[in-house]
């Protein structure tokens, strides 16, 4: 089940997904293998010649997807049916707070069920958001203009 979203994507679906979900190509940090993931879209900003994604790394900074890209920081994102040639920036926790305080006001319900799912309480207030968001690792993904694989 954990894998059908990375099916739909290889099987031309992800139109299906809209702007919520990217699929993550990287390099494996320990094989050096080709891997694969679908990501939840925190942000996504796109204005003239930049694209950017923000994604969270819900397991933490064990995550192999994120420690990946700590060790590689190239990697491809499949949005829709397109590709993209992009770079990772690990963000720091501050900034991880500001994110996950926007996420919670545009996505009150959503960002409370990932909260409680992780284990963090929350009052809903923006304060208790930002506490959670600077423990949370998040990733922002640029595209490097020009870049479009197709």
């Amino acid at each position: 089940m954990a894998r059908l979203p990375v099916r739909l994507y290889q099987a031309g679906l992800g139109p299906l997904f809209g702007k919520r979900l990217l699929l993550l190509h990287h390099t494996g940090h320990l094989t050096g293998l080709h891997r694969r993931v679908v990501l939840e879209v925190i942000t996504y900003e796109r204005s003239d010649d930049r694209l950017s994604w923000t994604v969270a790394s819900g397991f933490g900074p064990a995550a192999a997807w994120y420690q990946s890209l700590r060790h590689f920081p190239w990697a491809t994102v499949q949005f829709g049916n397109l590709r993209y040639a992009a770079t990772a920036s690990l963000l720091p926790p501050e900034t991880g707070g500001d994110i996950m305080t926007r996420y919670a006001a545009g996505h009150p319900r959503l960002a409370r069920r990932l909260c409680a799912f992780k284990g963090f309480r929350v009052d809903g207030s923006p304060a208790a958001f930002r506490r959670v968001g600077n423990s949370i690792p998040f990733v922002r993904l640029d595209a490097i203009p020009g870049d479009r694989i197709v």
